[in-house]
């Protein structure tokens, strides 16, 4: 069964950075797109970035493009999302999604951790 925890969410100061982590088991995910997602109050869930696991090929949103950066780490089975320069408009809550290359929608998520960018 395949797990997705998030991990590293927090309150920052407009400008600062975080990383965030999604520790995945359950699955080898070389077959798998791997992507980042958030949800404001009051909004829709919004595509953030995703990575392709095997091959690295990541995929942006036009509003963190230059300032998040998604990377994974094989040996420790890892989904990363560094986010610099952050803006109270980047305060959500995030969540960790899996899905097979051959699966149009995301099939597996995490539980989400919150980001507070405070300005």
């Amino acid at each position: 069964q395949v797990q997705l925890v998030e991990s590293g969410g927090g309150l920052v100061q407009a400008g600062g950075s975080l990383r965030l982590s999604c520790a995945a088991s359950g699955r080898t995910f070389s077959s798998y797109y791997m992507g980042w997602f958030r949800q404001a109050p009051g909004k829709e869930r919004e595509f953030v970035a995703s990575i392709r696991w095997s091959g690295g090929t990541t995929y942006y949103a036009d509003s963190v493009k230059g300032r998040f950066t998604i990377s994974r780490d094989d040996a420790k089975n890892t989904v990363y999302l560094q986010m610099n320069t952050l803006k109270s408009g980047d305060t959500a809550v995030y969540y960790c999604a899996a899905r097979e290359l051959w699966n149009g929608q995301y099939s597996y998520w995490g539980q989400g951790t919150q980001v507070t960018v405070s300005s």
